[in-house]
């Protein structure tokens, strides 16, 4: 009986020791946003990019699309954001080289394949790396 008492306790002191730094770990949109622009500088709002130079994006959940790499990366929060998710891939329409404010662009489960929803883009704002 006491074997088991002391295992119980040894187990609940796991948990209790595991449980707080998996939820510490767990970031929400934001907080992964902000860590992303750490560094970095905003420019002015445009509306406009040239996706042949920023052909990079990143998802983030209910929060922006980020395009691009390197020195300037650019920060997209749709008038949806909240129907983002970081499992969806980006499927866009596009008939030249820039993709613009107020353009439409579908999500799809990137495992599955179906239809998730539309987001439509705001302004991109310009983050570049501190000197």
């Amino acid at each position: 009986m006491k074997r088991i008492a002391l295992t119980l306790a040894a187990v609940a002191g796991v948990a209790l020791v595991a449980g707080p730094s998996v939820a510490g770990e767990r970031l929400t949109g934001d907080q992964k946003l902000a860590k992303l622009l750490e560094g970095r500088v905003a420019g002015a709002p445009q509306n406009c990019i040239n996706t042949r130079v920023n052909s990079d994006s990143q998802v983030i959940d209910k929060t922006a699309v980020v395009y691009g790499r390197g020195r300037t990366i650019w920060v997209n929060v749709p008038a949806n954001a909240r129907d983002l998710d970081s499992d969806d891939a980006l499927l866009i329409r596009q008939t030249g080289a820039q993709l613009c404010r107020q353009d439409i662009v579908t999500t799809f489960d990137s495992s599955g394949g179906f239809y998730t929803g539309n987001v439509f883009l705001g302004d991109f704002v310009p983050y570049t790396r501190a000197d």
